[in-house]
């Protein structure tokens, strides 16, 4: 798994560089990251300190910092946290954002913690193919009573799921495969594993309680179809509509582009 985990933080530290030029013009991209910090301003409150995992260049956490929470991003990759200590400087956040290089299984190696509310983006945590390895990592980090947000890839995509109709079951079924599914960042090969809310819930064990999930871009697109929006809007318009009425009603909270699962540390 170490091995693993150096090839993700390669690859993303060579994205690093390119990583926020892809959201720039993305409206999908960017309705799905106010639908996520939507969620989470659900289970914030004044004066919470947050914990970020697979911060990347850390558009969530300057966001968060803004609001005047105090923040602390880690990610795997140094090309990413580097981004990250030049957005706050350059936003003046200093005071509120600070960032290492850190890994999601070594949480209990964090000075600040513990903290009110953890939280993961965009699959950050599908990186790993056994996600109890870091719900244990978060029990380290939380306060009771607080709340932990993953954003995670499940093994239902309907867009994806749709490709089988045009023949292509390579990439209609690849997010069934157990195994994970071998991705390709900048060069760079590693594994992605993907998961469903029961097995994302039942990670956390005894001491978690559900507190709410929904599905992300359960009708709209997947992310990389950055240009759809823009090409057909009367149709994408449509798409969000259903998704802003079913992601959160069983069984579209489990399928999609992502699902948004909060869960509250009550030991």
């Amino acid at each position: 798994m170490q091995d693993h985990l150096e090839k993700v933080a390669e690859a993303f530290s060579r994205k690093a560089s390119l990583y926020d030029e892809f959201g720039r013009r993305h409206p999908n991209l960017q309705r799905m990251r106010q639908k996520v910090r939507q969620h989470a301003l659900r289970f914030l409150q004044p004066g919470d300190r947050i914990l970020e995992l697979n911060a990347g260049t850390g558009g969530d956490a300057l966001f968060f910092a803004s609001q005047g929470f105090r923040v602390h991003a880690i990610d795997l990759a140094p090309g990413m946290v580097q981004q990250i200590q030049a957005k706050a400087q350059v936003n003046g956040l200093q005071h509120l954002l600070t960032s290492q290089v850190g890994s999601f299984t070594q949480l209990d190696q964090i000075d600040e913690r513990p903290f009110d509310y953890v939280f993961s983006n965009m699959g950050g945590v599908n990186c790993i193919d056994d996600l109890s390895i870091v719900a244990q990592q978060v029990e380290a980090a939380l306060k009771p009573g607080g709340f932990v947000t993953w954003v995670v890839m499940p093994p239902l995509c309907l867009w994806e799921l749709a490709a089988i109709l045009r023949g292509d079951r390579k990439t209609a079924l690849r997010r069934l495969n157990s195994n994970g599914v071998l991705a390709h960042v900048e060069g760079v090969y590693f594994r992605t594993w993907y998961y469903s809310p029961r097995q994302a819930q039942r990670a956390f064990g005894v001491h978690f309680r559900p507190a709410a999930l929904q599905g992300l871009s359960v009708f709209t697109p997947p992310a990389d179809h950055k240009n759809f929006a823009m090409r057909f809007p009367r149709l994408y318009r449509c798409l969000c509509f259903l998704d802003d009425r079913l992601a959160d009603r069983f069984p579209f909270t489990g399928w999609g582009d992502f699902f948004i699962l909060s869960m509250e540390y009550a030991p």
